[in-house]
């Protein structure tokens, strides 16, 4: 089922050059997740 406006995200967490990022990090902030499906591809 896709995700919709108001859902909760689950928590995760991502290696960023700084070290691990996650999610409870921003508890209480906005957040906007934004996936780029065609990053490093030819489409």
């Amino acid at each position: 089922m896709p995700a919709q406006v108001g859902d909760v995200a689950p928590e995760f967490k991502l290696p960023s050059a700084d070290g691990d990022v996650s999610l409870s990090n921003y508890k209480g902030k906005t957040v906007v997740l934004s996936f780029h499906v065609f990053d490093f591809t030819a489409g």
